[in-house]
């Protein structure tokens, strides 16, 4: 007998924007999206709480922001993460190591992560999952707090980046050396927090895909990926925006320069191909015909309890 097979297709940064708010709804009514993660203290996060509500069927979690972005709490209550302004700091190499060795930054970020989940809280909305701009969420300190956190927020999922890095090479070898780099320190952080989080009993998908191929989760490039997977239980993230925003500020050129050290080509327009992809009939297809059942994480709690 088969073994069932379910795929969670997220929209991150929820909140951030009007024209990102615009597509994840777009993508969950009219495409395959059925997950998204929210930024609480994002400009457009009020709308985005406003249009969760409205559509009950998505699934939202919380985007924890802890670089390239505002904190939730005010920056004299946390001086050692933020700058005047409450800004985190944009590049994840100088905020990890802050994070790792500076002492005062360990309750600073303890109090700023509850901050962020009791302002989710807030919302109403229920708890979908928990993970993190740039992935910064991985980082052993912040998983750890995480964890620690996880019984008094009822946080049950927690994204652990995992991909196979031959699939995406086979499909697209740009920003190579960068991709074999970041393969090699997720896969690390990976292992870490999968220990972390069975001896906790939160859980967490077999593989998630977006990381190594990050801006560029294509209607081609999904119709490459989805025949490949042999896991039964994936995630697969992307960053849509609405192309009727003319203004809309490129988070994908953001998260390529601060992943790649270089924006990608064409970045501004990469939300857009994204969010293309979501409402691909072709994608949706070749999901239900390599045996995937498009759901969420709060769908999948049902079944089991």
């Amino acid at each position: 007998m088969q073994a069932k097979r379910f795929a969670i297709i997220n929209g991150d940064d929820f909140g951030f924007s009007q024209g990102v708010n615009q597509a994840i709804i777009k993508a969950h009514k009219q495409g395959v999206l059925t997950s998204t993660s929210l930024m609480v203290s994002a400009d457009a996060a009020k709308e985005a709480v406003t249009l969760a509500t409205a559509h009950p069927t998505l699934a939202v979690g919380l985007h924890l922001v802890l670089i390239c972005g505002r904190s939730v709490l005010p920056p004299e209550q946390i001086p050692h993460l933020v700058d005047k302004q409450g800004n985190f700091s944009n590049s994840p190499l100088s905020a990890g190591l802050r994070y790792q060795f500076v002492r005062e930054t360990r309750q600073e970020l303890r109090q700023e992560i509850r901050a962020q989940l009791e302002k989710y809280c807030s919302t109403g909305l229920p708890l979908s999952h928990v993970d993190g701009h740039l992935h910064l969420h991985m980082h052993p300190v912040v998983l750890r707090i995480l964890v620690d956190l996880a019984p008094e927020f009822n946080i049950k999922v927690i994204r652990l980046p995992s991909e196979e890095l031959g699939f995406t090479l086979r499909l697209n070898r740009s920003h190579l050396l960068t991709k074999l780099v970041w393969s090699g320190v997720f896969g690390r952080l990976r292992q870490y927090g999968e220990k972390m989080l069975k001896s906790q009993g939160i859980s967490f998908t077999q593989r998630v895909y977006g990381l190594l191929q990050s801006g560029g989760i294509t209607e081609e490039y999904l119709l490459g990926l989805i025949p490949k997977i042999q896991a039964n239980l994936v995630e697969i993230y992307s960053h849509p925006v609405m192309p009727t925003v003319v203004t809309e500020p490129s988070r994908s050129a953001g998260l390529a320069n601060a992943i790649y050290g270089d924006p990608l080509n064409g970045a501004a327009e990469s939300g857009e191909a994204e969010l293309a992809a979501l409402l691909s009939s072709r994608v949706r297809e070749a999901l239900l015909s390599n045996g995937f059942e498009i759901t969420n994480h709060h769908l999948l709690s049902q079944r089991t309890t």
